[in-house]
């Protein structure tokens, strides 16, 4: 497909060679998601609190010896590498477009962030089941549990003070789109918020889910429940994991807009005055906050090559009003006839 006649400096031209250094500015066609500064900032600060807690947690678990504790160690230093992947997913899917990845290094970030998602798996959530299972198997040690309370209220408020800045910019975006915090975090193609989400709230559940092993094995004596608690922390590990995942894998192999989001795209070339039709309509997302648009449109049959460069630029400068992640339209002059060599594929093909 084609873009019709873009002019010498059009964005699309100097992005596309464009070599080395930052992102251009106005690279999201005025905002997008803001998959740069706050996102950066909510990481960073997530990873701190992070690397604090998890060294915290393991002194904690090493006194108590708690299986809860030892599992919550390991989740904390899960979370901490999570984070850094998470950083470098941010700064790689930020590079400029160059002549040989003219759309940009946008889909890096989900290859990273699926990574983390893997880190979460297999750090975390194996080893916090390994030690559930073992302490179910062979028991433990009873130890003092007061250092690891006193750890874990302190966890608490600092994942409550990661999470809270996570929240903040899920609303603040969330409100600029007119749509829920959850359907926002459903939506999004800005993963690396979603997992600061994801894993912070999964953090204050496993220290409760820790608190309460540790409180029934200190009133029962019996270890069963603390290895149990263990065992808890790790299925909501992979719950988190498998969902984080999933997600990115979608938007990496290039996951299209809501159907809704289509439709309001088409309808806004559909009502040119010299496009008669629009046979049909794709999109992909090609980064957090980017993307790109292509339609098969049936000019009219009046329409000059002038009329159809201006509708070209046109078509660009509305779906952007439509939707300000929109970075490249590619349109192709397609006749009414419906003999059209590709079709849109329907919903649930």
């Amino acid at each position: 497909m084609t873009q019709p006649a873009p002019a010498r400096g059009h964005a699309l031209v100097e992005e596309a060679t464009q070599q080395g250094g930052g992102e251009k500015g106005g690279g999201e066609k005025g905002g997008g998601e803001k998959g740069g500064g706050e996102s950066t900032g909510t990481v960073i600060v997530a990873g701190a609190a992070n690397l604090a807690i998890a060294v915290a947690k393991l002194v904690g678990g090493l006194i108590s010896h708690s299986s809860a504790m030892m599992s919550e160690a390991a989740h904390s230093f899960a979370d901490t590498i999570t984070e850094v992947l998470l950083f470098i997913a941010l700064k790689r899917g930020n590079k400029a477009p160059d002549p040989r990845h003219p759309f940009g290094y946008g889909r890096a970030t989900y290859f990273w962030a699926f990574l983390a998602a893997l880190c979460t798996f297999g750090v975390g959530a194996m080893f916090s089941i390994w030690q559930g299972v073992e302490t179910i198997r062979k028991g433990e040690e009873a130890g003092s549990p007061t250092i690891s309370y006193v750890v874990l209220a302190v966890s608490f408020v600092l994942e409550g003070s990661s999470l809270l800045k996570a929240v903040r910019q899920v609303r603040g975006e969330a409100r600029q789109r007119g749509i829920s915090p959850r359907q926002y975090l459903r939506t999004t193609t800005d993963t690396t918020v979603k997992a600061v989400t994801f894993e912070d709230s999964a953090a204050l559940v496993g220290l409760v889910l820790a608190a309460l092993g540790l409180f029934l094995e200190q009133v029962t004596g019996d270890p069963l429940w603390d290895g149990i608690c263990a065992i808890l922390i790790g299925l909501l590990l992979v719950l988190v994991a498998g969902s984080l995942a999933r997600a990115n894998v979608s938007l990496l192999i290039g996951q299209a807009v809501p159907g809704t989001t289509q439709q309001d795209l088409k309808a806004e070339l559909a009502a040119m005055d010299v496009v008669d039709d629009v046979p049909f309509l794709l999109t992909t997302v090609i980064g957090p906050g980017q993307l790109l648009v292509a339609a098969k449109v049936d000019f009219s049959d009046r329409a000059t090559v002038a009329d159809i460069e201006r509708a070209s630029d046109e078509a660009e400068r509305r779906l952007v009003a439509k939707h300000s992640g929109v970075k490249y339209v590619f349109l192709d002059p397609t006749p009414g006839d419906g003999r059209a060599q590709v079709r849109a594929p329907e919903a649930g093909e």
